[in-house]
């Protein structure tokens, strides 16, 4: 299938290019949880479910928690292959925190720089858009991911101990990354729930 280019991409990555994900792409989105599963099975303990496409679509964060706009972003090849897709909160919790709540690449390209190299392009986009800080959760005791994000400059400010997901329950990192020169206590003086001591 040849991807139909209608509007330029939000960034492009190498040989990828990213987009908005819409009501007509979630049945893709479904295939392609069902294709690499190994997040579901790490973090939830079972593969994605029917309908793990759809929930993540329509997912909002709890009462409470505010935050500007939703972005569930597709990257694709030049056949419209998907090689990752990513959600993202803008403005979340405070202005200029933007929030991962999921960035998943498919498996085959693991090992391949391809994680680091789109990881690096969405970073950028969310600079150019204003983001100071990006925040995100990552489970404890999942060396992959712990690599990965402390790799890429993420420091934990907290952890959030048993959280239920799918079939088990987590303590997760919660990770930030100041941009632009930005302090991580700069950071906690905006999002007091992160602070080590906050209930």
């Amino acid at each position: 299938m040849t991807r139909t280019v209608t509007t330029p991409p939000l960034f492009t990555a190498d040989r990828w290019q990213a987009d908005e994900l819409h009501e007509a792409d979630v049945p893709a989105l479904q295939r392609f949880f069902e294709a690499n599963p190994l997040y579901f099975r790490s973090v939830n303990g079972q593969d994605a479910q029917p309908g793990e496409a759809r929930a993540e679509f329509d997912d909002q964060p709890p009462p409470g928690m505010p935050y500007a706009r939703k972005w569930v972003l597709k990257v694709v090849d030049e056949t419209g292959a998907y090689a990752a897709m990513a959600f993202l909160l803008a403005d979340f919790l405070a202005p200029r925190v933007w929030h991962i709540g999921l960035y998943i690449v498919e498996t085959a390209l693991h090992g391949s720089g391809a994680a680091r190299t789109i990881y690096q392009a969405l970073e950028d986009w969310i600079a150019r858009a204003g983001g100071e800080y990006i925040r995100l959760g990552a489970v404890v005791g999942y060396p992959n991911a712990e690599r990965f994000w402390t790799g890429r400059g993420y420091r934990e400010v907290r952890r959030r101990l048993d959280v239920p997901s799918g079939l088990r329950r987590n303590d997760l990192h919660v990770y930030v990354k100041p941009l632009a020169g930005g302090l991580l206590t700069d950071y906690l003086a905006r999002v007091a729930r992160d602070n080590p001591d906050a209930p």
